[in-house]
C-alpha cells in the first residue's frame, strides 16, 4: 500500500481525475461565497435589508457555520471514514440550499446560509483528508499544487458566474446553480471515489480524545500563536470580501465590471500561493510569513495616511488591494503549516480545531469591519492595518523574535 501506483488505485479513479475532484470539492466554499456576492445588493433590496450593511451577514454565516462544522467533520472523517462525511455534508449543503432558495426575508435567508456552511465543511476538511490518505512526500506536494492551481481559478470565476445568472434570472437562481453543482459532485463521489481510509487507520472517535486535542492547540507556543494570528489576519480578509460588492458597485460605481476587478485580484492570490509552494523550501514558511504580514501592515497605514490628502480612485485602490493579495498568498498556507507543525501526532483533531477557531475568530472580526463599511476604505484600510499589526506581533512573540529561515 506505501507505493505510489497502488496508492493511486485506492481511490478508484487516476490521479488526474482525482485531484480535479479533490480541487472541485475545495472549492465549494469559494463558490458558495464569491458567486453570490453579485447579488448582494439585490437581496438586500428585495428583502428589506434595515442597511446597506445588511445583506453581508450572508457572507458571515456562512463562514460560522463552515468554523462550526470543521470542528465537527473533522474527527467524525478520522473515525468514521471519508465518504460518509462527504455525503452528511453534502445533504446538510442541500438542505441549506433549498432553505435559500425558498427564503422570503433576510433572516431565513441567513438560517438557510448558516446550514449550507455546516454542510460546506465536509467536502473542504474531506478533500485535504483525501490527499493526505493517498499520497506522501514529493508526490503529495506535486498533487497539492496541482489542486491549488485548480482551487485558484474558482475564485477568480465564481463572481462572473453569479454575475452571469442575474442576467438570465433573479437571485434565486445563484441557489439552483449550487444545488446543481452540489448534485454533480455527490454524483462524482458516489459513482467513482472509493473510501479512502482503511477501518485500520481510523482514530475512534472520543469526547477525552477532542478535548485533549483542544488543550494540546490552545497550550502549545507555536500552535496557539500561529492560529490567533491566522484568525487575526483573516478577519482583516473577510471584512474586505463582506465589503467588496458594496466598496467597487456602490463606491466605484463598476457596474457588471466588479466580478472581472474581483477576478482578477483573486488570480494575483493564487498567483502568490504557486510562486510560495516553489520558494517556501528555500527561504523558510516563517521568514516569508513575517516579511509578507509587514507590508501588509505597512501598506495599509501608508494607505490609510493617503486618505487626508487626496481622494482615493478605482486605480490606487486597485494597486493597494492587488498588493494585499499578493502578500495574502504568501501569508495563509504558511501560517497554517507553522501552526501544525508541532501537532503531527494530533494532525487530525488539530486540523479541525485550529481552522476552527482561527476561523470563529475570523468570522467575528470581518463581521465588524464589514459593518463598519462607511462608504470609504478607511475601515477596510484600518481593519488590515490594527489586524496585520497584532499579528506580527504574535508571531515574533511566538518566535520569540526568532524569523530567520528553517533550512
Amino acid at each position: 500500500m506505501e507505493n505510489t501506483h497502488s496508492n493511486t488505485d485506492a481511490s478508484g479513479i487516476s490521479a488526474k481525475e482525482f485531484t480535479i475532484l479533490v480541487a472541485l470539492l475545495m472549492s465549494l466554499v469559494a463558490v458558495s461565497i464569491d458567486a453570490l456576492l453579485p447579488a448582494l445588493g439585490i437581496i438586500g433590496s428585495d428583502l428589506n435589508a434595515t442597511s446597506a450593511n445588511q445583506p453581508q451577514l450572508l457572507i458571515s454565516m456562512l463562514f460560522l457555520g463552515m468554523a462550526l462544522g470543521q470542528l465537527i467533520s473533522g474527527p467524525l472523517s478520522d473515525a468514521m471514514g471519508r465518504r460518509p462525511i462527504l455525503f452528511i455534508g453534502f445533504s446538510l449543503y442541500l438542505v441549506g440550499t433549498v432553505i435559500c432558495y425558498q427564503a422570503n426575508t433576510l433572516e431565513g435567508l441567513m438560517l438557510g446560509r448558516f446550514i449550507q456552511g455546516l454542510g460546506v465543511a465536509g467536502p473542504y476538511i474531506s478533500a485535504i483528508s483525501l490527499v493526505r490518505d493517498l499520497y506522501h512526500g514529493a508526490k503529495m506536494a506535486r498533487i497539492m499544487s496541482l489542486v491549488m492551481m485548480i482551487f485558484v481559478l474558482v475564485p477568480a470565476l465564481a463572481p462572473s458566474i453569479g454575475q452571469a445568472i442575474l442576467f438570465l434570472a433573479d437571485w434565486h437562481g445563484i441557489f439552483e446553480f449550487y444545488l446543481v453543482y452540489a448534485i454533480i459532485l455527490a454524483g462524482w463521489v458516489f459513482f467513482r471515489l472509493k473510501e479512502t481510509l482503511p477501518v485500520s487507520n481510523r482514530i475512534p472517535f472520543s469526547k477525552k480524545g477532542f478535548l485533549d486535542g483542544f488543550k494540546e492547540v490552545l497550550t502549545n507556543r507555536i500552535t496557539a500563536s500561529y492560529t490567533i494570528a491566522m484568525g487575526l489576519f483573516f478577519g482583516s480578509f473577510i471584512g474586505y470580501i463582506n465589503s467588496a460588492q458594496q466598496v467597487f458597485q456602490v463606491q466605484f460605481n463598476t457596474g457588471n465590471m466588479f466580478s472581472l476587478y474581483f477576478g482578477l485580484l483573486a488570480l494575483v492570490l493564487g498567483s502568490a500561493s504557486l510562486l510560495n509552494s516553489r520558494i517556501v523550501e528555500k527561504h523558510g514558511a516563517k521568514a516569508i510569513a513575517f516579511k509578507a504580514m509587514c507590508v501588509i501592515a505597512l501598506s495599509s497605514l501608508a494607505f490609510l495616511l493617503l486618505h487626508a490628502f487626496m481622494e482615493i480612485n478605482l486605480v490606487l485602490f486597485l494597486l493597494y488591494a492587488a498588493t494585499l493579495f499578493f502578500c495574502s498568498g504568501l501569508v495563509f498556507g504558511n501560517v497554517n503549516s507553522l501552526a501544525m507543525e508541532p501537532m503531527g501526532h494530533v494532525a487530525g483533531i488539530a486540523s479541525a480545531i485550529i481552522g476552527s477557531v482561527s476561523s470563529v475568530m475570523s468570522m467575528c472580526i470581518g463581521t465588524v469591519v464589514g459593518l463598519m463599511y462607511n462608504n470609504t476604505l478607511i475601515p477596510l484600510s484600518a481593519g488590515f492595518f490594527v489586524m496585520g499589526g497584532m499579528a506580527l506581533a504574535i508571531m515574533y512573540w511566538a518566535e520569540k523574535g526568532n524569523m530567520k529561515p528553517a533550512h
